[in-house]
């Protein structure tokens, strides 16, 4: 059992297959959660998962898992999964690596005909990305208890359509009540979406810290007037205003060195005007830092230099601070590096800079992340990549991982 590998060209052609449903003509991925193409791929995974004996439940958020039975059923499962759902301009690999993985390794255990002691279960988790429906990680996010069902089944896309209502249209509103199953561990693997690994010429990360976040949704108010008559000390300029706000958590990030990480990616104007000088922006503002220490400091900051900004502007600037993921410690990392150790891989500790399911599962069982390399350290693109061997490499640390903790019937 000590060299039991799983078959990395069937990985790879299942990772390529998915990669068709909502594939972009610049090779990446739009499967937005709970679209049809997000059907689409959560059907395949449930078809693939059948297919090797495995049973299916789906959760009231849409959490889909699948289940392979141990020789006692009376012992939590050791589960592994992640999330199907992409960016609208993502790639083949963030997320529906770590799900692929564990089909892999169900085909494995089921093609070598091995018995864990435990269940196996791999699970599909709700709108991962938080790109069609906020806040991201909202199913696992439900699932352990940090949002309540009946507000996430209300929140709505830019077109006015909600949570529930999109579930109901899929066929994905399960009856499970949520967070009702027997875990005992949950693992996860993922391309590590940043240029660590890479660099340092490793071929697994071991993650240790999962990433603080915060973010804000930032509204600054000012007064619409005519750009050619309006003097400059008689305006209220709200994107200007921004533009302060924004130039400033760039510099909260350079000052909370070497973690700290700022940006706004996303912004509305109105009037959205050539001549009309804004009345009011509507801008994100993210700010991460594995210290909760450093992030509460980061935090303070940005709250102090908006209130600067409101009095030495005369205009109104509201920050909606809507979501706070604290940082996270990973109790099964030893379970990883006992894995790479033993498969005679390279490796490193590291700290996940991207929010992940697993890091919410981390409030419940003990959980542990496995990270592959990712090219140049590219991600929620389109161009985002990660060799064969290397998922290879990622799916066998998973797999022995999972073993050390679920074991196997001799």
């Amino acid at each position: 059992m000590s060299r039991l590998e799983i078959n990395g060209e069937r990985l790879w052609q299942s990772l390529m297959e998915m990669a068709k449903i909502g594939a972009t003509e610049k090779g990446g991925c739009n499967r937005l959660a709970l679209t049809d193409l997000d059907k689409q791929a959560r059907d395949l995974f449930c078809q693939w998962c059948e297919s090797v004996g495995c049973t299916i439940s789906v959760d009231k958020m849409g959490n889909i898992f699948a289940r392979r039975e141990g020789s006692d059923s009376s012992l939590g499962a050791v589960s592994t999964g992640s999330h199907l759902d992409t960016q609208p301009t993502g790639g083949k690999f963030d997320g529906v690596f770590g799900v692929l993985s564990g089909v892999e390794i169900l085909r494995t255990l089921h093609e070598q005909k091995i018995t864990t002691r435990a269940p196996i279960e791999v699970s599909v988790w709700t709108n991962e990305e938080g790109s069609r429906f906020q806040p991201a990680m909202q199913g696992s996010g439900v699932y352990v208890g940090r949002f309540d069902l009946e507000q996430e089944w209300q929140k709505t896309d830019v077109d006015g359509k909600n949570v529930k209502d999109e579930l109901v249209r899929i066929g994905y509103l399960g009856t499970e009540e949520i967070g009702s199953r027997h875990m005992q561990a949950f693992f996860e693997a993922h391309i590590e979406q940043g240029p660590i690994l890479e660099d340092e010429n490793k071929e697994i990360g071991v993650v240790r810290l999962g990433q603080g976040i915060r973010w804000y949704n930032v509204t600054i108010t000012g007064r619409e007037s005519h750009a050619g008559s309006t003097p400059m000390a008689l305006r209220a300029d709200a994107l200007a205003a921004a533009a302060n706000v924004i130039a400033e958590v760039e510099n909260i990030a350079l000052r909370n060195k070497p973690n700290g990480l700022g940006t706004t990616g996303f912004m509305q104007v109105h009037p959205n005007s050539r001549n009309t000088i804004p009345g009011s922006v509507t801008f994100s503002v993210d700010l991460r830092n594995p210290d909760p220490e450093v992030l509460a400091k980061m935090d303070q900051e940005l709250n102090e230099y908006c209130q600067v900004i409101a009095q030495e502007r005369g205009l109104s600037v509201d920050v909606d601070h809507f979501w706070y993921f604290a940082p996270v410690e990973f109790n099964a990392s030893d379970n990883v590096k006992i894995a790479a150790e033993k498969l005679g891989y390279s490796h490193m500790d590291i700290f996940a800079g991207a929010g992940h399911d697993a890091c919410y599962m981390a409030d419940i069982v003990p959980a542990g992340m496995v990270f592959t390399p990712c090219k140049d350290g590219i991600s929620h693109n389109e161009i985002e990549f990660t060799t064969p061997e290397q998922c290879t490499a990622g799916c066998n640390v998973l797999l022995h991982s999972m073993l050390e903790v679920a074991g196997i019937v001799d």
